[in-house]
């Protein structure tokens, strides 16, 4: 199989957040969708990573990605300071989050440009940015067999013509269920399911926090739960671990239904071991036997029989 495993392009944010909740806070952490999507998705496959930061950005964080033979070729230092997010969390289960400061600095003028090395690129996860950026990366990328893309609110409310483009140059749309229903105007998800992919997308999964995820086809539906947790120190990048393990997982073995309904389960393994610590730290101590273990646990969740397959 490893022979077979492909390279995953992600094109990005990477930041440094700040994170404060009821019982703690941390600062000048790793943040950003690409980090906590590279550090998931190289558990599995070989990422090369299209980003940007400023030259304040600090040598650790550049270390931890490169220890996990995370390519930074794409990674561009500019002149300036990094991204920055700053945000509290609050309730019972930390399921309240209001963002108190956000900088752009170096990313507000990104325009992501692939090295050549790149440009053969067949899987490719374009993470949550704006949706002008997601299609310049498209013209650049020809040979691209499996596209997935992210999206938020912000870009729903100013920047719709652009997702409606991208729509209909992707295999794989990925939102959550508020964010599917803004889009469609359609009160169920499976309407709103049907709605986006009628822009050409053959997959939508659709995100719902703790009650898991689904994914839709044309001709079929599954539900793949969320990995109990026993507790959450920092909800951040959850969705982002998530997509990194359903890329991996097509990455390494193709993008049949078989093939998405596993990468969402581990999907769903990484993004419960996102929530347990700040920044990636809780992603970055797991091993695969731990992921492993973790997915034994969901598929025994979802079987009849209750009989766990590996």
């Amino acid at each position: 199989m490893a022979d077979r495993v492909r390279p995953i392009l992600v094109v990005g944010s990477v930041a440094l957040d700040a994170v404060h909740t009821p019982s703690e806070s941390a600062s000048e952490i790793l943040g950003g969708a690409a980090s906590y999507f590279c550090l998931s998705a190289a558990m599995f496959a070989p990422i090369r990573l299209v980003a940007v930061v400023g030259e304040d950005f600090p040598p650790e964080h550049r270390q931890l990605l490169e220890s996990r033979l995370i390519d930074l070729t794409g990674l561009q230092v500019r002149p300036g300071k990094t991204f920055r997010w700053t945000a509290r969390y609050t309730g019972v289960r930390l399921e309240t989050r209001e963002t108190l400061d956000t900088q752009l600095n170096v990313f507000a003028d990104f325009h992501p440009t692939l090295p050549p090395a790149y440009r053969d690129s067949k899987v490719v996860f374009l993470a949550n940015i704006q949706p002008e950026l997601q299609l310049e990366v498209l013209e650049q990328v020809p040979d691209a067999e499996f596209i997935t893309c992210d999206t938020m609110k912000l870009w729903l409310d100013t920047a719709r013509p652009g997702l409606e483009r991208l729509f209909r140059r992707v295999d794989c749309v990925l939102m959550n269920d508020e964010e599917a229903v803004q889009f469609s105007g359609e009160r169920f998800l499976p309407s709103a399911a049907r709605a986006i992919m009628s822009y050409g997308p053959r997959a939508v999964i659709i995100k719902r926090g703790e009650n898991g995820s689904l994914l839709f086809t044309p001709d079929r539906v599954f539900l793949a739960p969320a990995h109990p947790l026993e507790t959450v120190r920092d909800p951040t990048g959850a969705g982002d671990a998530f997509a990194g393990g359903l890329m991996g997982a097509i990455a390494r073995s193709g993008d049949g239904q078989e093939v998405l309904r596993r990468g969402m389960l581990y999907g769903s393994v990484l993004g419960s071991l996102a929530v347990e610590d700040f920044s990636v730290r809780r992603i970055v101590k797991a091993d695969l036997h731990e992921i492993e273990g973790r997915l034994s646990t969901l598929v025994d969740m979802i079987s009849l029989n209750g009989s766990r397959a590996h």
